[in-house]
């Protein structure tokens, strides 16, 4: 395995389980607290770490993104930061696989190139890019031409020939928006996408997360009778978001966690 994403998914097919990815809003709620929060998710039972980069605009999100975003904002929170705490991650977390989850401006202003071989110098994985799609993958060719595997976004209204697209073009795992809608909205009926998480992982050569609407234990658990993988975003963000120090954020963290991470244990097994 030449990818920490393939190697993690390789391992927990191997024990059935789908992969719990959580996701936080880099330097939210408290910047200098970022690098313990990430430790703290891998303790609670995350597998694979997306992190949110932030942006004035971020208009895939709802609310609760919303102002994790205008937070870190407000304490100037960047790519040079971000990066510098993925690798100060990776001198104790070697095997954890890290997303950077974002937009496409910060990227280009920073520079798309050097943003590519930064990223993987400090142990990046992979990167989704909310608001490039297939058809201007070119754009951001350098990132994978660095290393770094392009996660992308599949959703109820994605056109047939969109998304042949981006079946044939997936690396790492395809993330599956659960609605039509933003990140933390209340829709979520397992019941009603697993009939098309399932097509689309008949189709697909890499694993199937689904996203958007997971908020709980339940809820995961549901989704992970026919889902490779859950992403839960809003409802930790949430909870974090009124942490009063390091030691509180991390706290919330795996007490958030640790009962979906349990939850997801055997799932599949229930189908």
């Amino acid at each position: 395995m030449s990818n920490r994403i393939d190697a993690r998914f390789h391992a927990l097919r191997a024990h059935n389980r789908a992969a719990l990815i959580p996701f936080i809003t880099a330097g939210d709620p408290i910047p200098g607290a970022t690098v313990a929060l990430m430790h703290a998710l891998v303790d609670g039972g995350a597998d694979v770490i997306e992190l949110g980069v932030p942006f004035s605009d971020p208009m895939a999100d709802g609310p609760v993104i919303q102002h994790a975003n205008e937070r870190a904002l407000r304490n100037k929170v960047g790519i040079a930061d971000i990066l510098r705490w993925v690798r100060e991650f990776r001198e104790r977390d070697t095997g954890t696989p890290i997303i950077l989850m974002g937009y496409l401006n910060p990227i280009e202003i920073h520079g798309i190139e050097r943003f590519a071989r930064e990223a993987v110098d400090a142990g990046v994985d992979g990167v989704l890019v909310v608001d490039c799609p297939i058809e201007e993958d070119a754009t951001l060719r350098p990132l994978r031409e660095a290393g770094l595997q392009r996660i992308l976004l599949t959703a109820p209204t994605t056109s047939d020939a969109r998304l042949a697209r981006a079946i044939e073009a997936a690396e790492g795992y395809l993330y599956y928006v659960s609605f039509a809608g933003i990140t933390g909205a209340a829709k979520l009926s397992a019941q009603g996408i697993a009939q098309r998480v399932g097509d689309l992982r008949d189709r697909a050569t890499v694993p199937v997360a689904v996203g958007f609407g997971i908020k709980d234990a339940a809820s995961a658990k549901a989704v992970a009778a026919f889902a490779d993988a859950v992403v839960i975003g809003s409802a930790l963000v949430a909870t974090l978001a009124n942490a009063g120090d390091e030691e509180d954020a991390c706290a919330r963290a795996r007490g958030f966690l640790a009962p979906i991470r349990a939850a997801l244990h055997g799932s599949k097994n229930d189908v």
